[in-house]
C-alpha cells in the first residue's frame, strides 16, 4: 500500500491538517492516511495531554475511510524522532510505500532533523507548497537535496491555509470563536472540556 504519513502534535487537530491529507491522499493516489500525533514530542518542553489529542484526531477523522488514527509513536512512550517511526515502520510493514508529508518550510530545515540521510532514504517526502512560495527557490532545495541524500521528493501544490495550532490556543484563550479553524466535532469537544481557557481569570 502506498501510505501517507500526517504527524504532528495535533494540539489541537484543525482543518488545515485535514486539508492536507486530502490534498495527498488525492494527487498522489495514496491507499490510507495515517494521521500520526506525537507522543513526546522532543521539541516540546510543556506537557500535552494525549488523551485529548488522541480523541480530538479520532472525532476529526470519523466517517473519513481514507483516514486513520496511529498511535505508532505514542506507544513508544519516549522523545519521536522522524527517523526512528520511518524505519520502524519499514521493518514492520516491508511491502509498503511511505509518504512523509511535510510542510514547505520543513524542505529547507530537514538537515537540521536528528538523522536528516536516514529520514530521506526511508520514504518519499511530500513537501506541501502552498501559492504563496517561491516555486524556484523550491525546485532548488529539491534538487540540492536529491542530489545530495539521493532524496525522493516530490511537491504537494495546494492553497494557502492560514491555520496554526497555536493561533486556535490563542483565541480559545482570549474566548475567540474558533468554529470555522476545526471539523464541528472537534470544536465541541473542546469547548465541553474547556479546553485552551485561560484558568482563574
Amino acid at each position: 500500500m502506498k501510505i501517507g504519513i500526517v504527524g504532528g502534535t495535533f494540539d489541537p487537530i484543525h482543518n488545515g491538517h485535514l486539508m492536507l491529507g486530502a490534498y495527498a491522499y488525492d494527487n498522489f493516489q495514496l491507499d490510507k492516511i495515517w494521521f500520526m500525533p506525537n507522543g513526546n514530542p522532543p521539541h516540546k518542553s510543556k506537557e500535552i495531554n494525549v488523551d485529548f489529542r488522541l480523541d480530538m484526531v479520532k472525532l476529526a477523522i470519523e466517517g473519513k475511510e481514507e483516514f486513520c488514527l496511529s498511535t505508532f509513536e505514542i506507544e513508544e512512550e519516549k522523545h519521536s524522532y522522524s527517523y526512528e517511526t520511518l524505519e520502524k515502520l519499514h521493518q514492520l510493514y516491508p511491502q509498503d510505500t511511505f509518504y512523509f508529508i511535510i510542510g514547505a518550510d520543513s524542505l529547507f530545515t530537514i538537515e537540521f532533523w536528528k538523522e536528516p540521510a536516514r529520514i530521506m532514504h526511508s520514504c518519499i517526502i511530500l513537501a506541501a507548497c502552498r501559492d504563496d512560495k517561491d516555486m524556484d527557490k523550491m525546485y532548488k532545495q529539491i534538487s540540492y537535496l536529491t542530489e545530495k541524500y539521493s532524496a525522493k521528493i516530490e511537491l504537494l501544490k495546494m492553497p494557502l491555509i492560514d491555520i496554526s495550532s497555536s493561533d486556535i490556543r490563542q483565541k480559545r484563550e482570549n474566548g475567540e470563536n474558533i468554529d470555522n479553524l476545526v471539523p464541528q466535532k472537534v470544536s465541541a469537544y473542546i469547548e465541553s472540556h474547556g479546553l485552551y481557557e485561560v484558568k482563574n481569570k
